[in-house]
């Protein structure tokens, strides 16, 4: 008796010790994440308004890892949250940082679309600990370039940012749907999928939105690449409509990123700005390679 009495009290202190070595579930109110498969860890951010089903696909096609996706908060349906008000840019980058330590992830690769790409630079660039590699997926460390020119500066863009923030949080009816079909159907080269983008913006907070574009325009990564010293590989496109050629804009990336000697610099022809819609087969060749080293 006093033996099984014994092993009772042994298991009883063993469940409360692995109680609490199990981490708590994270919380945010600025991010979910949603865990997809089983490997080395894969940490996936989309861009503006965007859902984590923009990345269903690739998972999908590349087994082998253990992917965790994130949903921001205020887009693609889910409530805003902290979002709501203030910055974005940063605050999200840090509840990311939060979550790769919370989760004990050990230096996972992490690969962000757009926006996305912003928070992964964040990421890696104030916490240098923390990132195993960089994937960008079309995305600047400065877009405030793309918007005044390579003299621009965060102060002297920020009229026309402000602009376009209240020209987002203010659009409504109609004429925000017209707007964000326009606006997709210059990033998404595949006409059958633009549907999926459109809903997915129309289904994010227009206030979120607008601050986050805000806070891309107006924010200078450059200094942050400095901190970078992970493997880097950046994937852009030659944007619909711009008015420069395929070698200026790789000048111009060049330049850009010119503060993380190690980047791998590639641009992806015929593609948008959502290159794993457009050239799923590339991308995937890309991110398997960059996942592979």
């Amino acid at each position: 008796m006093f033996r099984q009495l014994a092993l009772l009290l042994f298991s009883f202190a063993t469940a409360s010790a692995a109680a609490q070595a199990r981490p708590a579930p994270f919380t945010s109110d600025r991010i979910s994440v949603e865990v997809h498969g089983a490997g080395r860890d894969v940490v996936l951010i989309p861009g503006l308004s965007s859902s984590p089903r923009v990345w269903d696909d690739t998972i999908a096609a590349i087994p082998g890892y253990r992917y965790h996706v994130v949903h921001v908060s205020g887009f693609d349906g889910r409530p805003a949250g902290a979002n709501a008000t203030g910055p974005l840019l940063v605050p999200v980058a840090e509840e990311i940082a939060r979550y790769i330590g919370a989760a004990h992830l050990r230096r996972p690769a992490i690969v962000g679309h757009s926006m996305g790409g912003s928070w992964a630079l964040l990421v890696a660039g104030r916490h240098p600990q923390l990132a195993g590699k960089v994937m960008v997926v079309d995305m600047l460390p400065f877009l405030g370039a793309m918007f005044g020119g390579p003299g621009a500066t965060p102060d002297t863009i920020r009229p026309i940012a402000e602009r376009i923030r209240q020209g987002i949080a203010t659009s409504g009816g109609d004429a925000r749907r017209r707007q964000v079909e326009q606006t997709i159907a210059s990033m998404v080269r595949t006409e059958g999928l633009r549907p999926v983008v459109v809903a997915q913006s129309l289904a994010s907070d227009p206030v979120v939105s607008g601050q986050g574009m805000y806070d891309v325009i107006v924010s200078d990564l450059r200094p942050e690449l400095a901190n970078i010293h992970v493997p880097l590989t950046v994937l852009y496109v030659l944007p619909a409509g711009a008015p420069v050629t395929p070698e200026q804009m790789d000048q111009f990336y060049r330049l850009s990123y010119a503060g993380a000697p190690q980047a791998v610099l590639k641009r992806i022809p015929d593609s948008y700005h959502f290159i794993m819609f457009d050239q799923p087969d590339v991308f995937r060749r890309e991110l398997r390679a960059f996942l592979a080293r």
